[in-house]
């Protein structure tokens, strides 16, 4: 009874608000806040301050940075789910928050499909399946054949149960029938992945690119659609096992009754600064793609990355609580 209360009374508050905006309320009059579930310096701190700097310059209000981090961005996404729906509050997250946390976390303080609606992307990476120079494996193929051959002996680093490191190699390993052994951390694994006391680990782009340059690591495969412009001697997963693409990617939500008319100026203004040549230039500088899909667009990317994360979530019994 109080989650339908909840859900009618945010109901009415939306049409209010489409209300006062359709009779000439100005968007915006006033700074927005975007509510970022990372600390500042971390990825995605850095990406929602570059758009968040083209929102002021376009919109000519100021656009404030609210970091929350805490529980993989469950902090951010609780605060922003609770936030009044008037178009002044969104939340910048990683997708993961959307398509792995309501599968791996018990019980979430807000609900992420009817308290938060999808308003825009912002930028997409793959991740790299990179490994310790001294690794004697020298491909994909390699690894899966001496996993075949040593069951349970080649180990794989991730950034905790549950994480995007995690789950694309327990994919590829159902796909492919190998035993790797999983290396959970609480930090970054790069230095003993270098360092050679943990086999490989499925590395994001923007990270993983300065140590393959460097000669730091050897990279074997690339979790993206085609080859990435930069490793073009670097296989796809999906030249080995056909369909496991996956990527890692940035987006902005908002209070779900935010009024439909704004939401929808704030996509129109977040696609064309996904084509702003300055914008696209700093993206790519860092190895990743600008993003500018429709609202819509951005939902079925959700959905499609949810059903894949949620299966291996579910066969393999994962939970971070």
């Amino acid at each position: 009874m109080l989650s339908k209360f909840k859900w009618l009374a945010g109901l009415l508050i939306g049409l209010a608000c489409s209300v006062a905006f359709a009779q000439g309320a100005a968007w915006p009059s006033r700074p927005i806040r975007i509510v970022v579930g990372f600390a500042p310096g971390t990825p995605p701190d850095i990406f929602a301050r570059m758009y968040g700097e083209y929102m002021a310059r376009q919109l000519g209000v100021p656009v404030v940075i609210d970091n929350k981090p805490g529980t993989a961005g469950n902090l951010a996404s609780d605060a922003v789910a609770k936030a009044p729906p008037d178009g002044y509050t969104y939340l910048y997250n990683l997708s993961t928050a959307f398509t792995i946390n309501p599968y791996i976390y018990a019980k979430l303080p807000f609900d992420p499909q009817k308290d938060l609606v999808p308003v825009a992307t912002t930028m997409r990476q793959g991740l790299v399946l990179i490994a310790s120079p001294k690794f004697p494996v020298k491909s994909v193929k390699e690894l899966l054949a001496a996993a075949k051959a040593r069951p349970g002996t080649i180990s794989h680093a991730s950034y905790g149960a549950g994480s995007p490191s995690h789950l694309i190699m327990e994919w590829l390993k159902d796909e492919t029938g190998t035993d790797m052994l999983h290396a959970p951390y609480r930090a970054s694994p790069l230095t003993d992945v270098v360092g050679g006391q943990v086999d490989t680990v499925m590395e994001p782009m923007a990270t993983g690119y300065q140590l393959i340059s460097s000669n730091r690591v050897q990279a074997l495969a690339y979790s993206g659609s085609s080859r990435h412009p930069s490793m073009p001697d670097v296989p796809t997963l999906s030249e080995v096992v056909p369909g496991l693409v996956m990527t890692s990617w940035h987006g902005m939500w908002a209070p779900a009754a935010t009024p439909v008319a704004v939401q929808q100026r704030f996509n129109a203004l977040m696609i064309e600064a996904s084509k702003d040549p300055d914008l696209v230039k700093r993206i790519r500088d860092l190895n990743s793609e600008p993003l500018g899909l429709t609202q819509a667009e951005m939902a079925a990317a959700l959905r499609r990355d949810a059903e894949i994360y949620s299966r291996i979530v579910k066969a393999k019994n994962i939970r971070v609580d």
